[in-house]
C-alpha cells in the first residue's frame, strides 16, 4: 500500500490572535477605564453615544484606533470560521485569514471615508452624528461579545453553528437598538435611509459575499 500524504492545517495561530485580542481589550482598559465600559455597556447606555459626540475626539486618537483594530479582526476572524463552516472544503489557513481581514478593514475604511465625505458634502454632518456614532459604538459592543463566543467556539464543544446563530442574534439586536433610538432621523427621512441602507449596508455585504465566496 501507498502511504498518502495527509494534510494538517496548523490552527495555533487562531491561539495567538485571540490572546493579542485580549491583550487590546487590557490596552484599551489602560487608555480608558470608563471608555471602555462605556463601550461595552452602550447597548443599554444610550448616554454614552452622546459623551462621545461631545467629546468630538478624533478618529485617529489611541482608543478609537485600538478598538477599531480590535473590531475588524474580531469580525474577520467570525467570517473565517463561518466561512470555512459552509465551504468545508476550501483552503485554510492563516493567508486566508489575512486576506478576509483585509476585505473587512478595506471595507469599513471606505465606507466610514464615503458617509463622512458625503455627511459633510451635504451640511448634514451634525444631523447624523448620533447615527454615524451609535452605528459605530454598538458594533463595538457586539465585538467583545463576539470574541467570548469565538473563544467558546474555539475550547469548547460548541461547534461553529452555536456561532453562526449567536453572531445572527446580536447583530439582530444592534440593528433594533441602532433602530429605535435613530426612529425620528429614520421616519423623517425615510426615503434617505432606504437609500443609504442599500449603497451603504447591504451592497457593501454582497460585494464583501462575492470576494469571499
Amino acid at each position: 500500500m501507498q502511504a498518502l500524504d495527509r494534510a494538517v492545517v496548523d490552527n495555533s495561530w487562531i491561539t495567538i490572535l485571540l490572546v493579542c485580542l485580549f491583550a487590546c481589550v487590557f490596552l484599551l482598559r489602560g487608555i480608558s477605564v470608563v471608555r471602555l465600559r462605556g463601550s461595552v455597556y452602550s447597548l443599554i447606555n444610550p448616554t454614552f453615544v452622546e459623551t462621545e459626540i461631545e467629546e468630538n475626539s478624533s478618529f485617529f486618537n489611541s482608543f478609537k484606533s485600538v478598538i477599531f483594530i480590535f473590531s475588524v479582526f474580531v469580525l474577520s476572524l467570525l467570517i473565517y470560521k463561518i466561512y470555512l463552516h459552509f465551504t468545508p472544503y476550501s483552503p485554510e489557513g492563516f493567508y486566508v485569514f489575512l486576506k478576509i481581514c483585509g476585505v473587512v478593514f478595506s471595507y469599513f475604511v471606505v465606507k466610514r471615508l464615503l458617509e463622512f465625505l458625503l455627511s459633510s458634502l451635504f451640511l448634514i454632518h451634525k444631523k447624523l452624528d448620533f447615527f454615524l456614532v451609535s452605528k459605530s459604538i454598538y458594533l463595538y459592543a457586539v465585538s467583545f461579545l463576539l470574541l467570548i463566543a469565538l473563544v467558546l467556539e474555539e475550547y469548547s464543544p460548541l461547534n461553529t453553528q452555536f456561532l453562526v446563530y449567536f453572531s445572527g442574534v446580536l447583530f439582530s439586536i444592534r440593528f433594533i437598538f441602532h433602530g429605535v433610538r435613530n426612529k425620528k432621523l429614520i421616519f423623517s427621512e425615510l426615503f434617505y435611509f432606504i437609500l443609504y441602507l442599500c449603497a451603504f449596508e447591504i451592497a457593501p455585504l454582497f460585494i464583501l459575499f462575492k470576494l469571499l465566496f
